[in-house]
């Protein structure tokens, strides 16, 4: 019963060491893509972690599933895993974990209806304020102009994407500046940046004493908007991005000295106009696929004494 207690530690010291590790390095607001596949690796390992723990577990505690989970496997690997030793405590890790996980796909649901259920009503509030014309058929166009006298601007995601812009933000957007706004929905989108937001707000909604996810959450609602940033800006230029940020938010008292829902704004924008410089290309690499190892590491770990049952390194 070793490596189902290995496990939960490596998981516990992932949840505590990544965070710090990526919030001390200067890297994540030059190379946001890299950051966000890194946060994906990070968490992917805790859960895998205790994923194989719980399954570890369950087989410890119950014939059943030990005859299930190692059902192939010859008698010395599964005499390997002491699996006899566990016990009450096993069965006790077990449901919970399994408690933990079906908690956690219940979370996920929930955000899931919540954000259908958000555009539904949006949709449902455009039909009202922008009525369908007689032969107009409904999502035909990519851009939908609403009268309002506040600059505002939102993505409407579904089978018919839109971009949905009030009157007022089209008196302020000036030149390029409304395509550096729709390039950068159309970035969230193509990148599927919703389904990163769902699952970390589940996981965060979830387990609310478990700093990682929170971090997890922010983090991620921070770094596709600098990605989102990144993809218009290439199109149309970081001047252009940055003005049309400013030009949709001033009149939200973004700009000022006190604090807002949309703070990150100001940060942004500065991003755009004192780009960092990027890291080369090997680096990218390298963050890429030492990150695309974190999650094997459990593997590694649970596999082990199966491994050296079989004579497998010594």
């Amino acid at each position: 019963m070793m490596v189902p207690a290995a496990l939960l530690l490596l998981g516990a010291l992932t949840a505590v060491v990544a965070p710090r590790l990526l919030a001390r390095s200067d890297w994540p607001d030059r190379e946001p893509v890299v950051a966000l596949w890194v946060w994906q690796c990070a968490v992917a390992a805790v859960l895998l972690c205790c994923a194989l723990s719980m399954t570890l577990s369950a087989a410890a505690a119950w014939q059943a599933v030990r005859g299930h989970v190692f059902a192939p496997a010859p008698r010395a690997v599964v005499e390997a895993y002491a699996l006899g030793a566990g016990g009450t405590w096993a069965a006790t890790t077990a449901v919970t974990l399994a408690l933990g996980g079906v908690w956690s796909a219940a979370m996920l649901v929930r955000e899931v209806a919540r954000a259908r259920a958000r555009r539904r009503l949006r949709r449902a509030e455009l039909l009202v304020r922008a009525p369908l014309l007689p032969g107009e058929e409904s999502g035909t166009g990519r851009l939908v102009v609403l009268e309002g006298e506040r600059a505002d601007a939102w993505w409407l995601s579904g089978p018919a994407p839109q971009l949905v812009v009030t009157t007022a933000a089209l008196r302020r957007l000036k030149g390029r500046q409304l395509d550096a706004l729709l390039a950068h929905e159309e970035g969230h989108a193509q990148a599927r940046h919703d389904w990163l937001l769902h699952c970390s707000s589940a996981l965060a909604g979830g387990f609310p004493q478990v700093p990682v996810f929170a971090a997890f959450r922010d983090e991620m609602h921070r770094l596709v908007e600098l990605a989102a940033d990144d993809m218009a800006s290439r199109r149309f230029g970081r001047l252009t991005t940055a003005l049309a940020l400013v030009e949709l938010n001033e009149d939200r008292g973004v700009f000022g000295p006190g604090p807002t829902p949309h703070a990150h704004v100001p940060q942004r924008v500065h991003r755009l106009l004192t780009p960092p410089d990027r890291l080369p290309a090997t680096r990218r690499l390298g963050l890429t696929a030492t990150a695309a190892l974190v999650p094997m590491v459990p593997l590694l770990v649970a596999f082990v004494p199966g491994l050296r049952a079989l004579g497998w390194g010594g």
